[in-house]
């Protein structure tokens, strides 16, 4: 039997046993597990457990009748504020091991609502032929197979429950073996679904669609071929989706295939903390790096003389442009730039918010020289390059780490966000 350290950034508990790292499916810190192990490698082992022998007080009974096998959550046996402070410890373990830094201050964590919190989603669909029925849900732990759902704990409510209603659908479909996806997007007042179609449809197939949509209330739009494609069928004309930033007077209309942040309160929550730390002012110019369509640059603008947005997607940067008009916002100019090849184009800024992809901004921050902004804030979701980030801003750009805390945008999952504030030493020369 074995005691568990931690848990790492997929859930799993850790412990190192003569040596070698052992990761044990569904154990928690602290419990003492009896253990099977299903796959050996030199350095490393992995378990499942066995026999439970001391729990954790902050194991809680999963709300999902799909947790364990379901791939979407990996950690709704874990009680929602414990989820907070093991991804606190991943953040911090990651800037002091990967970039060798400490924040001076660790903020309070942005967390909360926990259930029924994900306005996006992707389902995969499979028609099983052998038995006659589809599935509709997530893919299974660590396989390509569907998750058989009855519905779904982190989804609103009113999606949650059209699952059955899906499968019963896609059943009576003639293309029910060509449909392999629905994405949905839900606004602040209307739901959205993106049926993937690999043929085209019969007429009773568009009749079936239709009943769905107007039954259900649900916009549904169809996927021919790439992400262009995506159109809308049902309605012709439907209300456009939107979320609002209320304290900035901001409404932000966007398409199904936008990217938008799944957690509309905890998103409303980072734009005012990200606003906060950078801390602007009304004769300062700031640029907003990886903009998408403008959701912290259109709050920015409120708060400055001038805000730039530097996106890699034209059509992000189209609707950036389009919402920055909608909301009569004049100080705010966006711009189509790749910031993985060429961010030595950025230009000079008194502060700077960088809000990159999974794979970081290592080029971008490597290129700051003497005319570095003063206060640069760093919203991340992935604490391993934010932290590879961290160590070249500190060690070869003159800047401190001020404070850094996570964002638990995506309750009872492994995911991390995270913001960090970094503020330049004026004494220090950055490393060219």
């Amino acid at each position: 039997m074995i005691r568990i350290e931690s848990l790492d950034h997929e859930g799993r508990g850790v412990v190192h046993v003569e040596g070698k790292a052992l990761f044990v499916e569904g154990a928690l810190p602290g419990e003492i597990v009896a253990y099977s192990t299903y796959k050996k490698k030199p350095k490393v082992e992995f378990a499942n457990v066995s026999r439970m022998i001391k729990e954790s007080p902050f194991r809680v009974n999963p709300k999902c009748a799909s947790f364990g096998t379901c791939g979407g959550c990996s950690m709704q046996h874990l009680d929602p504020s414990a989820q907070v402070a093991v991804k606190q410890r991943v953040l911090e373990d990651a800037l002091w091991h990967i970039g060798r830094v400490k924040s001076e201050i660790i903020l309070p964590a942005i967390h909360g609502p926990y259930w029924k919190y994900r306005q996006r989603a992707r389902f995969s669909v499979k028609y099983v032929e052998k038995k006659g029925k589809v599935l509709v849900g997530f893919n299974e732990k660590k396989t390509r197979y569907v998750t058989d759902m009855a519905g779904c704990e982190v989804l609103p409510e009113r999606i949650s429950r059209l699952i059955p209603i899906l499968k019963e659908l896609i059943t009576d479909l003639s293309i029910r073996s060509r449909l392999p996806q629905i994405e949905i997007a839900s606004g602040e007042a209307t739901d959205v679904m993106v049926f993937r179609i690999l043929d085209p449809l019969s007429k009773q197939d568009e009749e079936r669609i239709r009943s769905f949509s107007e039954e259900n209330q649900i916009s549904v739009f169809l996927q021919p071929k790439g992400i262009d494609s995506i159109h809308p069928f049902h309605p012709k004309e439907p209300e456009p989706l939107h979320y609002s930033l209320p304290e900035y007077g901001i409404e932000m209309p966007f398409r199904p295939s936008d990217f938008t942040q799944v957690n509309f309160p905890i998103n409303r929550a980072l734009v005012k903390r990200a606003i906060s730390l950078l801390a602007p002012s009304r004769h300062e110019r700031i640029a907003d790096l990886f903009c998408g369509m403008g959701n912290f640059t259109l709050a920015l603008a409120r708060h400055c003389s001038e805000v730039v947005g530097m996106e890699g997607s034209p059509q992000l940067v189209r609707r950036a442009r389009q919402n920055a008009e909608k909301n009569g916002i004049g100080n705010a100019e966006f711009i189509a730039a790749d910031l993985f090849e060429n961010p030595g184009k950025v230009g000079k800024f008194d502060k700077m918010l960088i809000d990159p992809p999974r794979a970081g901004a290592h080029a971008l921050v490597e290129s700051l020289g003497e005319d570095a902004p003063s206060r640069i804030v760093y919203v991340s979701c992935d604490p391993a390059t934010l932290a590879r980030d961290a160590g070249i801003l500190v060690h070869k750009k003159g800047y401190m780490l001020k404070s850094a805390g996570v964002v638990n945008m995506f309750p009872h999952t492994s995911h991390v966000e995270s913001i960090a504030l970094f503020e330049r030493n004026q004494d220090t020369k950055p490393m060219a």
